[in-house]
């Protein structure tokens, strides 16, 4: 084994090295600082894996950090500070007998190490395998896949749906099923990591032990999150697209306003460093964009995502310009500044680009990448109700407006997918959820968290409440799992994906329920319960 592993590293240096195959692409985040020019480690320094994201249909993003002690105190990850040259390999077999596309980029200190290669010249709807190397140390081997043609004529997509993924809460044995799915694409919608402390009731406790503030505070919590092997494993099977939510900076945070209950965070700029230190751990550990580079507190992330004539991702951002959250945020019954048509949850601006894009739209399916909720839910049972001030339902005119614009434009089969609320939901959206008669003008796939919460049930009392008091909702359920969603020209099937328990792991995954959409027909047309 030794023989073939020096082979493998030669191969590596020369095709890596330059000629014909070797692509030179711009640095992201290059150092200004000293190189290390023979690197050396006493650890793996792929200790957290690889991933690859943002498909296109000539090229992808391929993604590793170098951080042989993913957890030191310093967020250093245990390298020096200085950077590292670290070569790449694109090939058509996961041999790397056809290396297709190579070349050299550098891992700063000033982005954690991280390698963001935007590797373009690939072959449409093609699969690939990708590795790395730093200094004599070869990385695991992730698979990706390219989108298609913006004109292809696609027979099916296979694509994951997952979010929430409290690490003391639960095991990640969803993400080992998910990575043995066989999916084109995974999308992450959100709560990647939780800001708190605490060392829950599993041996999985967070670190640093108290909550995250500092960018070094953020660099240590995904170093621990992103070592879990199962984890490694999803992100190494496929192209992902992420998006953030709250617990990557602060629980319930709205645009500038913190939900801090104690100083300093309470005052806007403090809390503004701290999102800015939020967003640059984010953009280190994510394979994004040069273009998601955050620029201090902000960070574009709604972008639009096509896969040939067949569907089209937009995903939105619910964080960054809403209004505060409405009469003190919480579950609120008759807050009238929920109504007031003056709130916004996307900004503006969003909202416009968001409707313009889905009326320029000639995908079959559009889907809208969403954070929490948008589909109505009463809290209550009986005549009083009661509505999550977090969620859309806290943003009730806004959420009007949008389904009202989607109706008025004739989007064709607009989904919705969404995280957050750690329990599966499949429902028709309106633009009036209180009337019964009103037709659907899209579907929404709300999907369970991968271990926040801990193993759930099959069945809670919020869940009774929500089915009954909501009748657009068609099926309810509240263990832990991810979606699993399969598109053809004529429906759109998602198979609820659940584990009975996740405080220990190893558990099985079985189809908790497949729900179907047919194209041309909004809402949700049948449960195979």
């Amino acid at each position: 084994m030794a023989e073939k592993s020096d082979f493998d590293r030669r191969r590596f240096l020369a095709l890596a090295g330059g000629g014909t195959l070797a692509t030179a692409l711009a640095v992201a985040g290059a150092s200004s600082g000293p190189v290390w020019a023979t690197p050396r480690f006493r650890e793996d320094p792929f200790a957290l894996g690889v991933a690859s994201g943002e498909p296109t249909s000539s090229g992808v993003v391929l993604w590793t950090r170098l951080a042989p002690d993913p957890v030191a105190e310093d967020g250093t990850g245990g390298m020096p500070g200085k950077a590292v040259n670290v070569a790449w390999q694109i090939a058509e077999d996961p041999r790397f007998r056809r290396v297709v596309r190579a070349g050299t980029q550098q891992a700063s200190p000033e982005l954690a190490h991280s390698v963001h290669v935007e590797a373009e010249g690939l072959r449409p709807d093609r699969e690939y395998w990708y590795r790395f190397r730093a200094g004599g140390e070869l990385s695991p081997v992730g698979r990706t896949r390219t989108a298609p043609w913006a004109g292809a004529a696609l027979s099916s997509l296979a694509f994951g749906v997952v979010s929430c993924q409290s690490y003391p809460d639960g095991y990640y044995t969803a993400y080992r099923h998910l990575a043995e799915e066989d999916l084109d694409l995974v999308l992450h919608l959100g709560d990647y990591i939780y800001e708190g402390g605490g060392q829950g009731s599993i041996g999985r406790g967070h670190l640093p032990a108290a909550e995250t503030f500092s960018l070094t505070d953020y660099r240590i919590r995904y170093g621990q999150y992103k070592s879990d092997t199962d984890l490694k494993a999803a992100h190494a099977a496929a192209p992902w697209l992420v998006v953030l939510d709250d617990h990557e900076v602060e629980n319930n945070w709205a645009g500038d306003v913190s939900q801090a209950d104690t100083e300093p965070d309470q005052d806007p700029a403090v809390f503004l460093q701290r999102r800015a230190a939020a967003f640059q751990a984010y953009y280190e550990n994510q394979p994004l964009r040069r273009v998601q580079r955050p620029h201090g507190p902000d960070m574009r992330l709604h972008r639009r995502v096509p896969y040939g004539r067949l569907a089209e991702f937009t995903m939105v951002d619910t964080r960054q310009y809403r209004d505060d959250q409405a009469c003190g945020d919480g579950l609120r019954s008759g807050c009238a500044d929920r109504l007031d048509p003056t709130r916004t949850m996307l900004g503006e601006e969003q909202e416009a680009w968001v409707l313009r894009g889905l009326e320029r739209s000639r995908a079959t399916w559009n889907l809208l990448g969403n954070q929490v909720f948008m589909m109505q839910a009463d809290h209550l049972d009986g005549e009083e109700r009661g509505f999550g001030m977090d969620t859309w339902d806290g943003y009730a005119a806004a959420r009007r407006d949008l389904l009202d614009g989607v109706r008025r434009r004739k989007v064709d089969n607009f989904v919705v997918l969404t995280g957050d609320a750690h329990r599966s939901v499949a429902a028709d959206l309106k633009v009036d959820f209180d009337d019964p008669d009103a037709p659907a003008v899209g579907t929404e796939f709300l999907g369970t968290s991968v271990s926040s919460g801990g193993n759930g049930q099959d069945m809670d009392t919020l869940g009774h409440t929500w089915l009954r008091e909501n009748p657009h909702m068609r099926f309810h359920n509240a263990q832990r799992g991810y979606m699993r969603c399969e598109l053809t020209p004529g429906r759109l099937r998602t198979d609820y994906r659940v584990l009975g328990q996740v405080t220990t792991p190893g558990a099985p995954v079985t189809t908790r329920a497949s729900v179907y959409v047919e194209a041309g027909r909004p809402g949700v047309a049948h449960v195979e319960d």
